[in-house]
């Protein structure tokens, strides 16, 4: 086996600790763990904490992987993911869950976006959307089976043998990186002011694909906490809706390393799969809308696919038009795109759900993907297209 392919391995291995660290948790604390969870002010707080360290501290962290290196951030950010959930895992007491979880949620933005740049240094521009399929792959499953390997480990042990699972699962990811991961040394920058951070930032081929990541993520959250919703008003069970966030999520995944294979081919060029993906995305939404389990189920796979498409496609266009002096800022401030479409996507459906009801929100959330991102992704240039 080659250096490059046996180096992508521990890189996927790490996508998939993020998810699953932020999946497997989140989906248990509510009904596992009433000692640490008083209210549901308390919940949501837990909750918020994760999400909330990744939205203040990736683009800093992607930044830093420019300056010392993309490997050292990552090994440190995968060895303090492990600290904090060991802290948990020893401490066992309710007040110590607030410090593991916040420590969590800061060691993921260190090694989420120094992970997404290595896979981008590693790999030829050629190969791109091959390489981020295969880690939008590994991330859906970490989405996927964090909630039901989370439940059944803590069904079994508690919650604190879930954080000593996540903290060897951590220590392995890191050492496995320290093994199989070249270093990649930071390559030499010119100055950078504020002001050309913010024109680079505000550029079209910046713009254009994080506004899609940032919708895809939105449909992707709703999707996840909204149609089990609208599957019980419909008088289903369980079962049915859990099924269809499953099969949401196999879409996704199955559908991610497809896209990257067909844009290294050169059968789809990121502009056309963007928008087919948005487009594809927003109809799902709007199937939601329809009654019964072949709504549900219509709507989980499209947005599955849709979902599918965009995510590879818009972290290899992000990569193509980012020197790679600065791909460790890049995707910190890319993955900040997606963690406000991970929160906003949700606020939006529940506001507009609360005065008219949930199918006017799933609809208003499918005309801002089909509408905002292809306006803003459609005043990019053809340079960043290929």
């Amino acid at each position: 086996m080659s250096g490059r392919p046996r180096a992508m391995w521990p890189l996927y291995a790490a996508g998939f600790t993020t998810a699953f660290g932020a999946h497997g948790v989140a989906a248990n604390l509510g009904g596992f763990s009433d000692d640490a969870v008083t209210s549901l002010l308390v919940l949501g707080g837990l909750l918020a904490l994760y999400d909330g360290a990744e939205v203040l501290l990736k683009p800093v962290f992607g930044t830093l992987a420019d300056r010392v290196g993309a490997r050292p951030v990552l090994l440190g950010g995968l060895l303090a993911f492990a600290a904090a959930s060991a802290l948990y895992a020893v401490a066992d007491s309710p007040g110590w869950l607030w410090a593991a979880r916040l420590g969590q949620g800061a060691a993921a933005s260190a090694f989420s976006p120094s992970a997404s740049a290595l896979v981008a240094r590693l790999n030829p521009a050629t190969a791109h959307g091959r390489a981020f399929g295969g880690y939008g792959f590994y991330k859906s499953i970490g989405y996927t089976l964090g909630p039901l390997l989370g439940g059944v480990v803590v069904w079994a042990g508690g919650l604190s043998l879930l954080f000593a699972i996540m903290a060897v699962l951590g220590l392995a990811v890191a050492g496995w990186s320290a093994v199989a991961v070249p270093a990649v040394p930071p390559l030499p920058r010119a100055r950078q002011t504020v002001l050309d951070l913010a024109r680079r930032l505000a550029s079209p081929a910046f713009l254009g694909p994080t506004a899609a990541l940032a919708g895809a993520t939105a449909a992707l959250s709703v999707g996840v906490g909204f149609l089990p919703v609208s599957g019980a008003a419909a008088g289903l069970n369980p079962v049915a809706t859990g099924a269809a966030v499953s099969l949401l999520a196999a879409c996704a995944a199955v559908v991610q390393p497809a896209a990257g294979r067909a844009l290294d081919a050169g059968r789809l060029t990121t502009r056309t799969g963007l928008t087919a993906g948005l487009l594809v995305t927003a109809a799902g939404l709007g199937c939601a809308v329809l009654p019964g389990l072949p709504g549900i189920l219509t709507a989980a796979a499209l947005v599955g696919a849709g979902t599918g498409l965009i995510t590879p496609l818009g972290f290899a266009a992000l990569a193509a038009a980012t020197p790679h002096e600065r791909l460790g800022q890049t995707m910190g401030s890319a993955e900040l795109g997606r963690e406000l479409g991970d929160a906003g996507g949700p606020l939006l459906v529940a506001g507009v759900a609360t005065v008219f009801g949930l199918g006017y929100g799933f609809a208003a959330l499918a005309v801002l993907l089909a509408v905002g991102p292809l306006v803003a992704y459609g005043s990019r240039g053809r340079s960043a297209t290929r």
